[in-house]
């Protein structure tokens, strides 16, 4: 199973090489403070990243919060359990008497 990862690693960094050879015209990049010139590969690269990071930022939000309503609601199950046990074992009062 190692040799089959190292294979697929060695596989994956020769594909990134092969399409940053075939990229590697220079793009202008042009911002507020000024233009830069920067390698297609690694202008696309770059962008892949910061998608990765903010999908990252995203779903973490999501599962933080659904975490969070878990939590509520495990503590409110754990109080119904509590009242339930509570009043299986009160002695029942006899109206009559």
């Amino acid at each position: 199973m190692r040799i089959l990862r190292y294979i697929l690693f060695i596989l994956l960094l020769l594909l990134a090489l092969s399409f940053a050879l075939l990229n590697a015209d220079a793009v202008s990049i042009n911002y507020y403070l000024g233009t830069s010139q920067v390698p297609l590969s690694i202008l696309l690269v770059f962008s892949f990243g910061i998608g990765c990071i903010v999908g990252l930022l995203v779903s973490m939000s999501w599962y933080l919060r659904s975490k969070w309503h878990n939590r509520k609601l495990t503590h409110r199950l754990e109080l119904a359990e509590k009242e339930l046990t509570n009043l299986r074992t009160m002695p029942l009062k006899d109206i009559n008497g």
